[in-house]
C-alpha cells in the first residue's frame, strides 16, 4: 500500500500489560481520560479502549517511521488527532480513525484523504426481539435502506444487514469529524450486493467518496 496508508487489526484479548506498560499508554490518551479509563480498568472492565493508542502509535511509527509516541488530542467535535512537532511533508494531512468492539481493536490511517471505519457485532443489548431493537433506529435511514434491511431474510440477516448499513453510516461521519451529531437520516447508502458501494447526501451523489465492507 501507498506509504502512510495503514489498516491494523489488533486482537488484545491476551494483552496483559505491566503497571508501567499501561500507565505509558494511557499517557497517550487525552487528560481528561486518564482518570476513566484508569477507573474503568481497576474495576475489571473491558481493556479494549484503552488498546486503541497502542494500535495507533504502532501505525505511526509503521506510516511515518519514527518511534517517538504521538500525543492524541481531540478536535471541538470529538474526533482524535495526532499533535506532533515535526510534521513529514509526505504526510500534508496525516489523520486516522479507530474502532473497537469485543477482543479487537482497529485503525485505518492515511496520508492525504479522509478515513473513518467502524466495526460491530451483530448482537442484540436486553431482552428485546431483533426487530424490536433495529425499530429503534428506524428514524436514521432512508426507505430504500429500511427496506434491505428488513426484507434480508431471517433475523440473524436482518439483524446483520442491519448492522452493515450502521457501520457506514459511522464510519462516514466520523471521517468528516462530525460523529453522531451529524443527522444520519441525510446519509444514504446503495450498493451492487455490497460492491460498488456510494453514498447520497441530501439527495446528491458524492463520488469522491470511496467504501470498502
Amino acid at each position: 500500500m501507498e506509504k502512510g496508508v495503514e489498516r491494523w487489526a489488533v486482537d488484545i484479548s491476551e494483552w496483559n500489560p505491566t503497571s508501567h506498560q499501561f500507565s505509558s499508554v494511557v499517557f497517550l490518551l487525552p487528560q481528561h481520560h486518564h482518570s476513566f479509563v484508569t477507573r474503568i480498568c481497576e474495576n475489571g472492565r473491558s481493556e479494549t479502549g484503552t488498546g486503541e493508542p497502542v494500535a495507533l502509535v504502532c501505525s505511526f511509527t509503521s506510516s511515518v517511521g519514527n518511534p517517538i509516541p504521538p500525543i492524541i488530542r481531540l478536535t471541538i467535535e470529538g474526533k482524535p488527532y495526532l499533535e506532533y512537532d515535526e510534521v513529514n511533508p509526505e504526510f500534508p494531512n496525516f489523520n486516522f480513525n479507530t474502532s473497537y468492539q469485543g477482543d479487537y481493536v482497529v485503525i485505518a490511517s492515511e496520508p492525504l484523504c479522509l478515513v473513518g471505519l467502524d466495526i460491530g457485532s451483530p448482537i442484540i443489548p436486553g431482552k428485546e426481539t431483533i426487530l424490536e431493537f433495529i425499530q429503534n433506529f428506524s428514524q436514521y435511514f432512508f426507505a430504500w435502506e429500511w427496506n434491505c434491511i428488513v426484507n434480508a431474510g431471517s433475523s440473524d440477516e436482518i439483524l446483520v444487514e442491519f448492522y452493515r448499513y450502521w457501520s457506514l453510516k459511522e464510519a462516514f461521519v466520523k471521517a468528516m469529524g462530525t460523529g453522531l451529531a451529524y443527522r444520519l437520516d441525510n446519509v444514504e447508502f446503495h450498493h451492487t450486493n455490497w460492491t460498488n458501494i456510494y453514498v447520497n447526501m441530501n439527495g446528491e451523489v458524492k463520488n469522491e467518496w470511496r467504501f470498502w465492507h
